[in-house]
């Protein structure tokens, strides 16, 4: 983990939009929460997570967050949220931390999680 990639690709989101940093911020908390053993990592211009092995990823966009799940074709999408129609990822588009609840993020990090952590 690059602490100084880290800290300036959030200066930069803050830079550019201190609501999107917000939601950002609120995202990384939450997934780095879930587990003590969780990495990050800056890569692919965003911030991509790993329990051993990479499983989601927050990325800032002009107008959305994007929370991408590396495997997010093989979770079960009981809310309907998941966008993408790739082989494998999916993801889910944020414009406001209200939407962190009411798009159930908690529980598909959960899930996105607990699958990275199979064999």
């Amino acid at each position: 983990m690059s602490a100084e990639r880290i800290a300036k690709l959030l200066e930069d989101i803050r830079f550019l939009d201190p609501a999107r940093f917000e939601l950002v911020q609120a995202l990384r908390e939450l997934i780095l929460g879930l587990d003590a053993g969780i990495t990050e990592e800056v890569k692919y211009g965003g911030f991509l997570f790993s329990a051993g092995k990479p499983f989601c990823g927050v990325f800032s966009y002009a107008k959305h967050v994007s929370l991408e799940f590396v495997a997010g074709a093989s979770l079960p999408d009981r809310f309907q949220v998941l966008e993408g129609a790739g082989k494998f990822r999916r993801h889910i588009k944020l414009a406001s931390a209200g939407d962190i609840t009411r798009k159930h993020v908690r529980e598909y990090l959960g899930l996105a999680l607990g699958a990275a952590a199979k064999p």
